[in-house]
């Protein structure tokens, strides 16, 4: 199996899990606790149906539409991910140069494996920098004043990892940053040569926006989960992200928000957009998927703030469901992820590619010549 035979998220995950090691490669595929909210997130989407219109004379549909004060070329963008060099060198280099490729967004970890300088110079494509409070403010005011100086379009803060998830895989494999050798992963390590290779040959693995304010995570042994708890503050509030909101100063995002109360909330405070988010099944598990909720939160703020679906993603009717219901755009993680670890830059670009097509083919099949047209009059939800 190479890329060429990836057509869906399915392909991609097993040609993935095929090249990581396991520890790597259930990273990104795990949840946490019985992971019944990470699939919930892809399951919402079968409880709608969509409506389509024949005879719309629908011609070349237009998939674009404008998130953070930027147009991209299609309603999907690349979540936010950590540690992308994990999966190959390139990292966060190569999704960057993906997104580049198909016109649209590229959205940078605070514990991405480059730093905000190095991926501003190689892309031009639109950026979303996605930001942690930190115990240690003068860490979190320079990520936000680098970020202006390398011009990246928005920030997003992250709201739902005020302590990190049981995610119980990670405990099982090992998972730390940067990799180690165990007992239990040895075998699955030794078993992927090409990957040890690459990681061994290439730059050492660093969290490198945060390298010169904590070694943390950076040259010892630290699971993610220990990084998340001894770094982060639990104690985050609301001042804390107006703070946030004001020294940016630009088009800016709660990433985390599920209830319709913290939406009109996120209003108050000034921010300009939302992610409908629970981290991917990673952190509350139990909690309801990003699509359960876009449709009542729209309702509420839809026409004061942009509305992000961000979780569960893995069709282009996904994302045309999402936006009838209220979202301006999607975001995703695991699937490209997964075909960064399958391919690198040219596996983040043939996922886009699939997405894309996706998108178009499904838009003229529902009769709809832009994305405007999507609204409630396309879908029914079943229950």
């Amino acid at each position: 199996m190479n890329l060429k035979d990836c057509y869906n998220f399915n392909d991609f995950r097993k040609l993935a899990k095929k090249k990581l090691p396991a520890p790597i490669f259930h990273y990104i595929d795990g949840g946490s606790d019985d992971e019944v909210t990470l699939n919930r997130n892809t399951n919402a989407f079968n409880d709608c149906d969509l409506v389509p219109n024949i005879l719309a004379s629908v011609g070349e549909p237009d998939l674009s539409t404008t998130i953070f004060g930027r147009k991209i070329d299609m309603p999907l963008f690349l979540s936010p991910t950590a540690m992308q060099s994990l999966y190959t060198p390139e990292g966060d280099k190569a999704s960057a140069r993906a997104a580049e490729k198909y016109g649209t967004m590229y959205s940078m970890s605070t514990m991405a494996s480059f730093s905000i300088e190095e991926v501003a110079e190689i892309s031009n494509c639109p950026k979303l920098f996605q930001l942690y409070v930190h115990k240690d403010q003068s860490i979190t005011d320079d990520l936000i004043d680098r970020c202006r100086v390398a011009n990246f379009d928005g920030l997003c803060l992250t709201v739902d990892t005020l302590v990190a998830g049981n995610r119980e895989r990670d405990h099982r494999t090992g998972f730390t940053t940067p990799p180690k050798l165990t007992l239990e992963s040895l075998l699955s390590f030794a078993m992927r040569p090409e990957w040890v290779f690459k990681y061994l040959t290439n730059k050492k693995f660093e969290l490198a926006n945060i390298k010169n304010k904590t070694d943390k995570g950076t040259n010892i042994s630290k699971s993610v989960i220990d990084y998340i708890n001894e770094q982060y503050d639990p104690a985050m509030n609301w001042k804390d992200a107006e703070y946030c909101i004001k020294r940016w100063n630009g088009p800016f995002a709660l990433k985390g928000v599920m209830s319709v109360d913290d939406a009109k909330r996120a209003v108050d405070i000034g921010c300009t957009a939302i992610m409908i988010s629970n981290h991917g099944g990673r952190q509350l598990d139990g909690s309801r998927s990003p699509f359960d909720q876009v449709k009542a939160i729209s309702d509420a703020v839809g026409d004061k703030l942009e509305i992000i679906l961000d979780g569960g993603v893995r069709r282009g009717t996904h994302v045309l469901k999402a936006l009838a219901a209220g979202a301006k755009a999607c975001s995703f993680g695991k699937m490209f992820l997964f075909s960064l670890g399958a391919g690198g830059q040219q596996g983040v670009e043939r996922a886009l590619h699939n997405m894309h097509s996706e998108i178009r083919r499904n838009m003229i099949l529902m009769g709809c010549k832009n994305l405007k047209e999507f609204n409630n009059s396309k879908i029914i939800f079943k229950k």
